[in-house]
């Protein structure tokens, strides 16, 4: 499994780019320092004139890899999904037992992300904190069913489908796996971005954090012995 992770590429829908980012030193930049940028000033702020500046590159350079700032934020939003698939498949394999393997997903989906060295153009942590912060703005649009059927989701997807799977695996006769899976996925999000801005109305706190939230509510819901 190691051997076969170290040339590892996350594939990204080509519905997303004009010219694949991963192709050129230049589109690996634009991928890096825009993370980096909305990071920094949000994406509302974000504008492919100030990514230009922050690359010493002409803004029309980046309308050559993406054709407006959406589609980029859709892009490194899939990329996110997709890592995420790629952790949860290192982290569980070998894994056979399936109550550990379902309890060792869910601390892969809820836990603080952590820097991987394999990506060294993208600061997964700081991407983490865009997702939290603004990947609903990828998918709450008008146009959302068009790029859908156009597979721009479809890493997303493909992670809940591999979770609900493990659900599946543990408990064949529960009823709702998908929507325990993107419940577990989308609220783990959720409950960090409730702890960071409103921490009056939340439980993840000090050692109680997302992960344990969730374990503890899929060891009950799935009757597993220990969800702590």
């Amino acid at each position: 499994m190691e051997e076969l992770l170290k040339n590892l590429r996350i594939s990204v829908s080509d519905s997303l780019y004009l010219k694949d980012p991963e192709s050129s030193e230049l589109g690996r930049r634009i991928i890096e320092h825009g993370i980096l940028l909305i990071d920094k000033i949000g994406f509302e702020k974000f504008t492919f004139k100030k990514l230009g500046a922050e690359i010493h590159s002409n803004e029309s350079s980046i309308y050559r890899y993406f054709e407006n700032k959406h589609k980029f934020l859709v892009y490194i939003t899939n990329w996110f999904w997709g890592w995420k698939e790629y952790q949860l498949t290192f982290s569980t394999f070998g894994i056979h037992d399936p109550e550990e393997k379902l309890l060792k997903a869910v601390e892969v989906m809820a836990h603080p992300v952590e820097q991987d060295i394999r990506f060294q153009h993208i600061d997964e942590m700081a991407l983490n904190n865009i997702i939290i912060n603004e990947s609903s703005k990828s998918y709450l649009t008008k146009k959302v069913d068009e790029e859908n059927k156009s597979g721009c989701f479809m890493l997303y997807k493909n992670l809940v489908k591999r979770f609900s799977e493990m659900i599946g695996n543990l408990d064949p006769d529960y009823k709702y796996p998908f929507s325990l899976a993107t419940t577990i996925i989308d609220g783990s999000l959720h409950q960090h971005f409730i702890s960071q801005h409103f921490l009056s109305i939340t439980d993840s706190v000090d050692e109680n954090n997302p992960s344990m939230y969730f374990k503890n509510l899929v060891s009950n819901l799935l009757n597993i012995s220990d969800g702590k």
